[in-house]
């Protein structure tokens, strides 16, 4: 689903003023004008079964101690009754629905209202006003980034709580689990129609719309390019981070407080989740003006893909290994949580450092030293919806020379390293694993044959340097 960090090639980009056929240039950006059968298959299928794969899992994990063939085998030799089933899942609660709205009006106030300090005492770290990439019509947006001081203010509430105020128990989440599942339903569809009608009718600027008239495709896909209610509040920043990945490390602790509450413990296999986790988490705040110049903000339009993604699959699906653990508690010997430690702070390091190093490139114009010399790149050009002809430099050494999308390896890694924290009892949670696959994999493809139109025969050049996407020698 959507709401996971995906860099583009590694480039650096200069304007220069041309005229360009605009239809041909749009066709370079976002997503599709057309949409052909198989895409609206797709397209079919995931807005069909998307919300009840999610309710599958999670209910697999309460009714059937996480066995995602129980409740099959069930069905299938009429033991139960998909009313039985759904009998026995909790409803949609006032208790539920209180929580979830005062955590997204929260979210919102400490997006729009509170501007970043962080900044201002954190060495390193870029947050206040930041421009984003150019868009399609040539606009270059501001934004607000203010995220790890929203996740800061959060957690320093959160502990405050569990230690001093006990306004709450640190089990709340997990204890209205599902419930709360349905909250995230409503929000995650009534935000996608919003901006689908949005798009339609009073859009931020029109000429970043796309339009296929396909009603289905539109609306998961997105119409508007960078949907905003007044100067500040951009709605794939906002959901894309707000409230999901915030509540990412929560989840966790929640986890772990019920683990504690019900065996007397946390088990080390917890302890590595969450920690493993909260890195990925900290350095996505930490790098929120990078996330910027992802693919989220600069190709995604903002549809069902992500504004349900992000509030729903996100927080439930990239969650399975503490759920899991839960009812399952892992201690796991010395030697294999080193060994997982370790495979998840390598794969980190690759992550962070690969983007670290075109960030570097980019930064100053490929004026720096990559592992100890002057980087090479290959000089790339490609035109805007406005006629504006943009010079880029891919950059073809250093971890980008090893593979064309090398932070998807290191990507890989750490989700690896936190489905291992749960043994191999069940497959429930290396999910996360194989969809992780699956995802990036397909972006790599999609960012390609993107790139492929937006640079043509430059591109050849570049995938002839850099041959490999994904693994060194073999893929």
């Amino acid at each position: 689903m959507a709401a996971h960090q995906e860099k583009k090639p590694s480039e650096e980009r200069r304007p220069k003023s041309t005229q360009n056929d605009t239809r041909t240039s749009q066709v370079q950006w976002g997503r599709a004008w057309e949409v052909d059968w198989f895409s609206l298959a797709s397209i079919l299928f995931l807005l069909m079964f998307a919300p009840l794969i999610v309710y599958y899992f999670i209910m697999s994990c309460d009714q059937y101690q996480c066995s995602l063939t129980d409740p099959l085998i069930d069905l299938l030799t009429g033991n139960k009754h998909l009313s039985d089933i759904w009998n026995k899942t909790p409803p949609l609660t006032y208790r539920a629905a209180g929580i979830y709205t005062l955590w997204v009006a929260f979210q919102v106030v400490l997006y729009v209202f509170v501007p970043d300090f962080c900044h201002k005492f954190l060495p390193g770290y870029v947050g206040g006003v930041q421009e984003g990439a150019v868009t399609p019509a040539g606009v270059v947006n501001k934004y607000e980034i203010n995220g790890l001081q929203a996740w800061l203010i959060t957690h320093a509430l959160w502990f405050a709580n569990a230690y001093y105020f006990h306004w709450f128990s640190p089990t709340i989440i997990f204890d209205n689990w599902i419930p709360l599942l349905w909250c995230a339903n409503i929000l995650g569809y009534a935000v996608s129609t919003f901006a689908m009608i949005k798009g339609y009718f009073f859009p931020t600027n029109a000429k970043d719309c796309k339009f296929t008239g396909n009603f289905f495709y539109d609306y998961m896909m997105g119409i508007e390019f960078n949907p905003r209610i007044g100067k500040w509040f951009d709605f794939k920043l906002f959901f894309n981070g707000r409230p999901g990945i915030v509540a990412w490390t929560l989840i966790n602790l929640s986890y772990a407080a019920k683990q504690q509450e019900l065996y007397g413990q946390v088990t080390n296999s917890m302890i590595l989740v969450n920690v493993l986790q909260g890195i990925y988490v900290v350095d996505f705040f930490w790098n929120e003006a990078w996330y910027l110049k992802t693919i989220d903000i600069c190709h995604d339009h903002f549809g069902w893909y992500l504004g349900w993604g992000d509030c729903v699959w996100l927080p439930y699906l990239y969650t399975l290994q503490g759920l899991y653990l839960v009812y399952h508690p892992v201690q796991l010997g010395t030697a294999n949580a080193i060994g997982i430690l370790i495979l998840g702070l390598i794969g980190y390091y690759i992550f962070r450092t690969t983007n670290h190093q075109k960030d570097l490139f980019r930064r100053t114009n490929g004026n720096c030293r990559i592992w100890g010399k002057k980087p090479e790149y290959i000089e790339c050009s490609y035109m805007s919806v406005d006629g504006t002809k943009y010079y880029s430099k891919l950059m073809t050494s250093g971890f980008w020379g090893w593979a064309r999308h090398f932070n998807y390896t290191g990507d890989l890694m750490g989700s690896l390293a936190y489905c291992l924290t749960c043994g191999f009892e069940h497959i429930l949670p290396y999910f996360y694993i194989v969809y992780m696959t699956i995802l990036l994999t397909h972006r790599c493809v999609r960012d390609e044959h993107r790139c492929f139109g937006k640079y043509g025969k430059d591109w050849k050049r570049y995938t002839a340097a850099v041959p490999y996407r994904l693994l060194p020698g073999i893929f």
